[in-house]
């Protein structure tokens, strides 16, 4: 496999306090070993702050969760949970969902974050390839017993496991380690910006737990640096909305269609949201008209764009707060702990479609990625692993371009570009414009088979009040080639379908459009 290294001459991002690893990427200098000392540092610090909230349940501090952690732990080693054992953790979102995963912790265990949303098929897969020792289904009460809290742990051991998305081969565990969870938390920090003198991090939480934004990017990263995590168990804008006044919220992440909803409900205008001090966004293409609308929407805020996997225990890169609306089609910069590289999908000429130069100074292919807070292979899957890591690189499936300051463009994945007829048209490119149209909140692109053409390029529109095809379409015009504007749209009135991390499911969506006659 040929890699060529992005530089890091370019990066805002210093490795500084950090060592360079010979087998790739930058280990973090004086991380706890694990987050069990993490918690425990926090206890020593400040018992009495409020570490967890959730809206309209239960509040508790930073000594009252270690507490709470421990019995929970204790409970499970009665229930006969030894180190290494798989505890499946399938709460909805709250206070007794962080229980149960910190407990597992304290207890040995690896806390298994299942995704709740699991059709039962899947989710039988899920618990069967976990072989998990106990399942903490909803409604089991938690584990209780006398405070344990195991010794020994170190920071190569496995804290977890979240699954990956699973469209072909159904969800696989990601195995997660301490070192992994602590070297993104300081990721979160260096990217995003998130400590400033005086302060104390309020996160709100609208995400699911089961994914690595949520837990690892939100959660985790508030225990890192002593601050509160707020938790929605479902997300409402307009509770959201509230949430941001009454808790006193400062750091914000979700998808950019959310943030659309946001800036046009009806209560929003007259918000307080001026404790706001970062607004993160990622999973999906965002038009640069919506970062613009975020940065007046939040004046006092750092707002930037993260892209990451499961894989990777979340960031990948980060889009710094000046490049937000100058860049906005970037994902950023790689994150200080890791590597990056492009891997040529075609030619072998410089200068040739696929040779990774396109001969202007960027590099265009696969994104391969590599440091102390990638996993070493998916749990029991030595085939799907040696497809997805090779030479120490792990292959994103994403295919980029580079440009020359080292920012990453995502142009689509590998698996979802549509061939027109020998051109190759990429549906995020496609989604971005179609997002940045009057009349759009969300848009998909996907293929339609043509026999003549062999794909078509196909959009599917939610619309944002008044939706004219012919202006969209104009619009598009003005920013993509003539063979990028889609020939086949349909509009939905239902949101599109997207996973936990707000990644839109392509092939689910492939299947319930019914395509009308072509355009042109």
């Amino acid at each position: 496999m040929t890699v060529i290294p992005v530089s890091r001459s370019g990066n805002p991002f210093p490795r500084a306090g950090a060592t360079v690893l010979p087998g790739g990427g930058a280990q973090y200098d004086g991380l706890p070993a694990t987050l069990v000392d993490l918690l425990r540092t926090r206890v020593l610090d400040s018992p009495g702050a409020e570490a967890v909230a959730e809206i309209g349940g239960k509040r508790v501090t930073y000594q009252e969760l270690w507490d709470g952690a421990a019995r929970v732990a204790g409970g499970l080693r009665d229930l006969g949970v030894e180190r290494g054992d798989r505890v499946a953790i399938r709460y909805p979102a709250g206070i007794d969902w962080v229980l149960a995963f910190l407990g597992t912790i304290f207890a040995g265990g690896i806390a298994a974050a299942v995704n709740i949303r699991l059709a039962p098929p899947e989710l039988a897969v899920v618990l069967s390839a976990t072989e998990a020792a106990v399942d903490l289904a909803p409604g089991t009460p938690l584990p209780d017993g006398d405070p344990y809290v195991a010794s020994g742990l170190a920071a190569s051991d496995i804290a977890a496991f979240f699954y990956t998305s699973g469209t072909t081969s159904g969800p696989k565990a990601v195995p997660i380690t301490h070192r992994a969870f602590l070297t993104n938390a300081e990721n979160m920090v260096r990217g995003l910006r998130l400590t400033s003198p005086g302060s104390r991090l309020r996160t709100l939480i609208s995400v699911p737990l089961f994914h690595v934004t949520g837990c690892n990017s939100q959660l985790l990263t508030a225990i890192y640096l002593g601050g509160a995590s707020v938790i929605m168990p479902a997300l409402d804008v307009g509770a959201l909305i509230a949430a941001i006044r009454d808790e006193r919220i400062s750091f914000l992440v979700t998808v950019p269609a959310v943030y659309a909803l946001l800036l046009r409900h009806p209560a929003f205008a007259a918000a307080d949201i001026s404790g706001v001090t970062t607004v993160g966004y990622g999973g999906a293409p965002i038009a640069p008209s919506l970062v613009a609308a975020l940065q007046q929407a939040f004046p006092g805020a750092v707002v930037g764009n993260g892209y990451g996997m499961t894989e990777t225990a979340s960031l990948i890169t980060v889009l710094p707060h000046e490049d937000a609306v100058g860049h906005a089609d970037s994902a950023g910069y790689a994150v200080p702990s890791v590597d990056i590289g492009v891997v040529p999908l075609g030619g072998p000429d410089e200068g040739q479609p696929g040779s990774g130069q396109p001969g202007d100074g960027q590099l265009v292919g696969e994104l391969v990625v590599r440091g102390p807070n990638v996993m070493t292979g998916y749990w029991n899957r030595p085939d799907e692993t040696e497809k997805a890591i090779e030479d120490g690189w792990l292959h994103t499936g994403d295919v980029v371009r580079v440009d020359p300051a080292g920012r990453v463009h995502v142009i689509d994945r590998l698996k979802d570009m549509i061939n027109r007829g020998g051109e190759n048209v990429s549906s995020v490119e496609v989604e971005a414009a179609l997002l940045s149209a009057p009349g759009v909140a969300d848009a998909g692109v996907i293929a339609v088979p043509d026999p003549v053409m062999g794909e078509k390029v196909g959009a599917v529109l939610v619309p944002a009040g008044d939706l004219d095809i012919d202006t969209v379409l104009a619009h598009c015009a003005a920013l993509l080639a003539d063979y990028k504007i889609p020939q086949y749209i349909a509009v939905s009135a239902a949101p599109l379908p997207r996973n936990a991390g707000g990644k839109l499911l392509k092939a689910r969506l492939r299947t319930e459009i019914t395509w009308g006659p072509p355009l042109r």
